[in-house]
């Protein structure tokens, strides 16, 4: 079952980054996010997830994010992340301001059903994806296209909500966007 999720939306320079990415891998035949057509498909961080949010808890998601201002990030290294099928990803190291975010945000859900441990705050590991459904050689063949990644600082400059029942996203935070 498709999870709810509250996502980070990255700064123009770290989306396009991100994007070139995707398109390297494309362009070379392996899968990559860029594949994903859906209007809603963004470079992003999950912050918080759930099989729903009730109404309580959207509005103390809200409540989170009335005064958020642009949340400083790095995007790391590269990422490997699965046991038979693979995710590629950006790893985000964390800054103390990210933390707290998060940190709120997975307050804000206590009391929603089905939080997995991996957003908890102290098991979360924040990235940005970059390919899933990666074979064993296809893992290879990507690290080899995309070379070593050079770092980059950026922000989340807004955070929107992902619902999956509906196929919609809709801005919760952060500076107005066209794309949340």
């Amino acid at each position: 079952m498709p999870l709810h999720a509250v996502e980070g939306l990255l700064d123009a320079t770290s989306d396009t980054e991100v994007r070139r990415e995707w398109a390297a891998l494309a362009a070379a035949g392996l899968p990559s996010q860029s594949q994903h057509q859906g209007a809603t498909n963004a470079p992003h961080i999950t912050l918080a997830l759930a099989g729903v949010v009730p109404d309580y808890v959207e509005a103390r998601i809200a409540h989170v994010l009335e005064t958020m201002r642009p949340v400083p990030i790095r995007l790391g290294s590269l990422l490997v992340m699965g046991s038979r099928r693979y995710v590629l990803a950006r790893l985000v190291v964390p800054t103390p301001e990210l933390l707290d975010l998060q940190r709120s945000l997975a307050a804000a859900t206590v009391g929603a059903p089905d939080v997995p441990d991996q957003v908890r705050p102290g098991r979360w590991t924040p990235h940005v994806t970059i390919a899933r459904g990666l074979g064993s050689r296809q893992v290879g063949e990507a690290l080899a296209v995309l070379g070593r990644a050079r770092p980059l600082d950026g922000t989340i400059e807004s955070v929107r909500r992902w619902d999956p029942d509906a196929g919609r996203t809709w801005q919760v935070g952060g500076i107005p966007t066209m794309g949340a």
